[in-house]
């Protein structure tokens, strides 16, 4: 199983250590108003993603997909990336929140979301957050994250995280599927919508922003298109 070192960050002390991702989920059409997850199923139907069975909807994927690296390969040039939190289940059940970007490759997302989501990385920061610390503000917490084009540097996503479900609304919908949240389990927890319109790119920057604390987990990387 894949060992990824992170800092693991509190109030009071940080830590590094590695820690085991036995198993990945990636939460999909996951967001509180009804209206915005209809414009986000909108938005990919336009790309030719056939709309969910059911919302929300849970894709697991390959642990060893998980990576810190500021480097991803893809094959083509369709893919894109879009910032979300996730939760990682600690050995002692103690949950943990950090950022990740779902990178996914669109052409193939128009036949198979669930192929889709297995045949990218999944690029994450390496820090995390003691969940039970912004448990009763996480609804102030902001997801953003950019995209180079051109010279310059868009404004890819902004967001406040109270968009989304909240991550223990989502984990017993998941429980409620058959699903479990075991030690070592990482989940995804899904999106917000994008400025402009999906669009690929190969450098992706994200944030989670905590503005109780004035403090945020950042990553960027790179995806290199290989040549189909």
């Amino acid at each position: 199983m894949p060992q990824i070192e992170f800092v693991l960050s509190t109030i009071d002390r940080t830590e590094q250590r590695k820690v085991a991702v036995e198993n990945v989920v990636i939460a999909g059409w996951a967001g509180r108003d009804a209206e915005a997850v209809q414009a986000h199923i909108d938005e990919l139907a336009e790309l030719g993603v056939t709309p969910p069975p059911s919302v929300p909807c849970f894709y697991p994927v390959g642990a060893e997909l998980v990576t810190v690296g500021a480097a991803v390969d893809c094959l083509g040039s369709a893919s894109s990336g879009e910032v979300e939190y996730f939760i990682y289940v600690d050995t002692d059940d103690a949950w943990w929140v950090g950022i990740g970007s779902d990178h996914t490759d669109r052409e193939v997302e128009a036949y198979s979301v669930g192929v889709s989501k297995q045949v990218c990385p999944k690029p994450i920061a390496p820090e995390l957050w003691r969940y039970s610390e912004i448990r009763e503000t996480w609804d102030d917490l902001i997801l953003r994250s950019w995209i180079r084009e051109g010279d310059g540097e868009s404004l890819y996503q902004e967001g406040s995280i109270a968009s989304l479900l909240h991550p223990e609304d989502t984990v017993r919908a998941y429980e409620g599927l058959g699903g479990r949240m075991t030690p070592g389990t990482l989940m995804f927890g899904g999106t917000i919508p994008v400025l402009g319109g999906i669009r690929p790119a190969r450098e992706f920057r994200m944030e989670i922003f905590d503005p109780a604390r004035d403090r945020r987990i950042t990553h960027g990387y790179t995806a290199r298109w290989l040549a189909s």
